[in-house]
């Protein structure tokens, strides 16, 4: 267990959200993983402080204003709330939510880049290069995967600009032996491996560091063409949302850095493992304990994405089935070090056999039989016998099981060993048999102490269960009218008093019924779908790609077909299966729109679909083409052609 944590400091932060689109749960997961580490560091004893937030700027930003009519800050205003919005609905409990278009960021960024400039870490050239917008990168051919980005795989264009960089090359010895010296600094192992043979090892060549093909960004206050990039703004606000100051940081920021941990997708360890360290090392500042590449959270098999038709929203999804079962199944079902998935099935699936099953159920009969033998009366434990030993010591041996995942990160892990308790506290009611034990006046006193242990072991559960499922943890503590709740309590077994009256149990989870929810699901669904043409038009606009050329248009083979038969994917609410006429015989096409056409309504339709894509597998089909659709807003149409234009006729 935790000893000689009692008020020691811990700073712990997520990525900052990017404030181009509102996040869906794969998004979510982070804040929420990030909460639930958080929340049990507080309850060890640490000082935790824990930050998030939102990174403004950029070309990207500038763009989606400009197609929504409105200013750059406007935009990142409206989606920077949306994000603290569902930081809020999902129970989070950050210390600060830190923006960067804050004024005092934009202050101290400033400051960071002059002292960085003045001492040549940061010097003045040109940068001639291949640029990818979405993720606002310059790369080398070399570090090009298949000719395309190798972090978004997006396209990338020649591009040449005046620029300042960052001298990487200067440190990289340096921070090859402080990462040989730190072997826990990237988390887990395959990241760190990854960073030092595919990007340290084999060369750092200078960053860029500021921009003047956009004028969204904080301005190098020595060089107003100049914007400074993503990299300085974004990366130091662990730092600026502590109160660093290049010319005197705060008591805040000496307390609390180095960070102790950073939790950030795995997309993203790069920037955090060389960039970061990179420039705490020119400023002279302690680098951070530890960085976790988390992995990623996706839909089935695929990445979410709103042209498919699988995008979950963790605010709509808490509607439906409750802010703690969202919580529940993001940190259960995503594992350490590879990819999690989510489905409405799954979802189903955990909720009713984990949540109100095992969980539920125990604590729904437990008090109902004290309220039924005892008239909720909690009795003093006066008649063990081994069994109840061997339940103490399964709880007590939890906790340690729980504090060991936790310092790995292994959260699915730790939340499965309280899950695991419930289990063995059910396990307990069948070896004793309480309804058994009531029928004999003689033994009384040992149906007391078996629903004492009950209910003590349900208290471990709650107690442990707060950083996971807060609201679950007060719902438990309520039902069972105890105060009895910090962390020291699970030291030793008996921590809830004799002659404590239970409150009247209620379910703390009514199990899901899967036809009932998938009806609330295509309600939702078609609510969005529906909107008026009015609504759609005032929508954002998705901003017009990066051009590229016609050798480029020309890999795709777009044709048309007609579609013969249609029917959903089984075990899927999104997807539909097309039978498709090519010209040379018939293929199978999986697409996700089964929320705005009904199956029966698109036979005989000419349609287009790309011929040459990779066949994929989803839910189970494999899918030899992709349709083609236009999308809006929430409003998605297939595209169709005239009937008289031949099936396997060229898109030219």
């Amino acid at each position: 267990m935790c000893k000689n944590c009692k008020g020691k400091p811990y700073y712990i932060t997520t990525a900052i959200a990017y404030t181009s689109r509102k996040p869906h749960i794969g998004n979510s997961y982070e804040i929420v993983l990030t909460d639930a580490i958080a929340r049990y560091k507080r309850m060890q004893g640490y000082d935790v402080l824990f930050q998030t937030g939102t990174d403004e700027h950029g070309q990207k930003i500038e763009t989606y204003a400009q197609a929504e009519g409105c200013t750059p800050k406007e935009y990142v205003d409206k989606v920077a709330g949306e994000i603290k919005d569902i930081c809020d609905v999902l129970n989070t409990s950050y210390d600060k939510f830190i923006r960067t278009t804050d004024p005092d960021h934009e202050k101290v960024v400033q400051k960071i880049f002059k002292k960085l400039y003045e001492q040549d870490d940061i010097y003045k050239g040109s940068y001639e290069g291949l640029y990818c917008t979405p993720c606002e990168s310059f790369w080398t051919e070399s570090q090009l995967v298949d000719g395309k980005c190798p972090t978004c795989g997006g396209e990338v264009k020649p591009m040449k600009e005046e620029a300042y960089f960052l001298r990487l090359s200067k440190y990289q010895k340096q921070l090859e032996e402080f990462i040989e010296q730190n072997p826990d600094f990237i988390y887990p192992e395959s990241r760190k491996k990854e960073m030092l043979n595919n990007f340290i090892k084999p060369g750092l060549q200078d960053l860029c560091v500021s921009r003047t093909s956009f004028k969204w960004g904080i301005p190098v206050d020595f060089d107003p063409d100049h914007v400074v990039y993503v990299w300085i703004d974004a990366l130091s606000n662990y730092i600026t949302g502590l109160g660093y100051d290049p010319d005197g940081s705060s008591e805040k920021y000496k307390k609390f850095w180095p960070a102790d941990a950073h939790i950030i997708g795995k997309d993203i360890v790069r920037f955090h493992t060389i960039y970061w360290p990179i420039m705490l090392m020119a400023l002279g500042e302690p680098l951070p304990k530890q960085v976790y590449g988390h992995p990623w959270l996706l839909f089935g098999e695929d990445k979410m994405s709103k042209s498919r038709g699988n995008v979950i929203y963790a605010d709509a999804l808490s509607k439906l089935i409750g802010v703690d079962a969202v919580r529940y199944y993001l940190l259960s079902e995503m594992p350490f070090a590879s990819d999690g998935s989510i489905t409405y099935d799954t979802i189903i699936e955990r909720f009713n056999s984990d949540l109100a099953n095992t969980l539920g159920n125990l604590v729904n009969r437990t008090i109902a039989m004290n309220k039924k033998y005892f008239g909720g009366v909690v009795q003093e434990p006066v008649e063990a016998e081994p069994v109840d030993d061997e339940l103490k010591a399964f709880a007590l041996d939890t906790v340690k099981r729980v504090d060991a995942q936790i310092e790995k990160f292994h959260i699915s892990d730790a939340l499965e060993e309280v899950i695991n308790l419930a289990k063995r506290c059910n396990k307990y009611i069948d070896e004793t048999a309480p309804w058994a034990l009531a029928k004999d006046e003689s033994k009384k006193a040992r149906l007391g102490t078996v629903l004492y242990n009950l209910l003590e072991g349900i208290r471990f559960v709650a107690v442990l269960i707060e950083p996971f499922m807060p609201d679950t943890h007060k719902a438990i503590l309520a039902q069972i009218n105890c105060d009895v709740k910090d962390y020291d309590s699970l030291f030793d077994f008996g921590g809830l008093k004799a002659g404590t009256e239970l409150c009247d149990p209620t379910p703390l989870f009514v199990r899901i019924d899967p036809e009932k929810l998938y009806a609330e699901i295509d309600a939702m669904q078609k609510a969005s779908a529906d909107k008026s043409i009015t609504e759609i038009e005032a929508e954002a606009t998705e901003p017009i790609a990066e051009e590229i050329g016609i050798e480029d248009f020309g890999k795709s083979d777009i044709r048309v077909g007609e579609v013969l038969a249609c029917e959903k994917v089984k075990k899927s609410k999104k997807l539909l299966k097309f039978t498709v006429a090519d010209g040379f015989g018939e293929r199978t096409i999986v697409s996700g729109i089964a929320m705005y056409y009904k199956p029966e309504e698109l036979v005989g339709k000419k349609v287009l679909f790309v011929a040459n894509l990779k066949p994929v597998k989803l839910c189970g089909v494999e899918s030899c083409g992709m349709i083609l659709s236009a999308e809006k807003g929430d409003k998605l149409t297939l595209i169709t052609v005239d009937n008289a234009i031949a099936n396997g006729s060229k898109i030219v």
